[in-house]
């Protein structure tokens, strides 16, 4: 049993890991520090909720590794009036994060499993500024578009076209790309007026984006 001295220093050494790997965006830091990646993890894995690695949760799914959270969430420049979509709820863990910085967050997965374990746990905090929906993720939500940021979290060959299209101009998406596995990108995409401007970030490792809905 984990005492509550040692959760301080797993949670101390947490931010500290955040800050070594760049993320740097106080608003980030605040809204990581808030939320306990604790409530996300349970069985096995849960001695590991503070280290800085991708977990394995329900559904063959995983929870991403804190820093990626945080770089992700950084880069995707959440305001306290957007309108947030996520791709991907998995555990819920992103959508928390999320949920502390922006006006609304809608969160959608494919597995009900997973959608309804988070519902659970974004009421044991109070978060009330969460919407989940169990849906193709791919296709996003057109009847509550547009958004002023979309973050996917499953790697497409290429940024999906129908969520291109829910993403207000001006707004900004974030999401990893690769044919593979082993091969991906985490991209930023920008909205203008004359259509959209891509950023490359760092090489990353995420599950692929499915379409359906999944059997759990």
């Amino acid at each position: 049993m984990t005492s509550p001295d040692e959760v301080a220093e797993q949670k101390m050494r947490f931010l500290f890991a955040l800050r070594q790997r760049g993320v740097r965006d106080a608003r980030v830091l605040s809204a990581m520090e808030a939320t306990d990646r604790g409530l996300f993890i349970r069985g096995t894995f849960a001695d590991r909720a503070y280290d800085d690695t991708p977990l394995p949760i329900a559904c063959g799914q995983t929870i991403s590794q804190p820093s990626i959270v945080g770089l992700m969430t950084q880069a995707l420049e959440v305001g306290p009036r957007d309108k947030v979509l996520e791709i991907g709820t998995g555990s819920g863990y992103q959508a928390a994060v999320l949920a502390r910085l922006a006006r609304r967050v809608y969160t959608v997965d494919r597995f009900r499993r997973l959608v309804a374990s988070a519902e659970q746990i974004f009421v044991t905090m109070g978060l009330t500024n969460v919407t989940t929906f169990t849906g193709d993720g791919s296709h996003g939500l057109p009847d509550h578009a547009p958004f002023d940021r979309i973050l996917v979290t499953a790697a497409a060959e290429d940024p999906p076209g129908p969520l291109l299209a829910q993403l207000r101009i001006g707004g900004i998406m974030v999401l990893p790309v690769g044919q593979s596995d082993a091969v991906q990108t985490l991209i930023r995409v920008r909205r203008t007026e004359d259509g959209y401007e891509y950023d490359e970030m760092l090489p990353v490792r995420f599950v692929p984006l499915l379409e359906g809905l999944g059997r759990e």
